[in-house]
């Protein structure tokens, strides 16, 4: 991996409800892809879809995970996805609680 770059990513989908997020959240968790997922229910979303707008309950992952498991995190993620398009958005961390990244290194072990 490039050292310049953050080893670490917070990466974000939106997923049509708690059960998709449920099942995404756990197998990513379960396969060591990630290390953690948050599932934030109650989101709403305003979004354009096909020329119309759109309006849609949603549940949101936060998912932390290293940058070198990104290429097979976004394969699984878009196999399990039930979207056509899925969001996932991955964010460089920059900083963060020494102890918590130590243990997002490992994984969550």
């Amino acid at each position: 991996m490039n050292t310049d770059t953050p080893p670490y990513r917070l990466l974000l989908s939106a997923c049509p409800d708690a059960e998709s997020a449920g099942g995404i959240a756990a197998a990513l968790v379960e396969e060591q892809l990630a290390a953690c997922v948050t599932v934030l229910p109650g989101a709403r979303s305003v979004y354009r879809w096909q020329g119309a707008v759109e309006h849609a309950d949603e549940c949101v992952l936060l998912i932390k995970a290293r940058a070198d498991d990104y290429p097979a995190l976004e394969r699984r993620l878009l196999a399990l996805h039930p979207y056509d398009v899925p969001e996932l958005l991955a964010l460089p961390v920059l900083a963060g609680n020494p102890a918590y990244l130590a243990w997002l290194e490992a994984r969550g072990a």
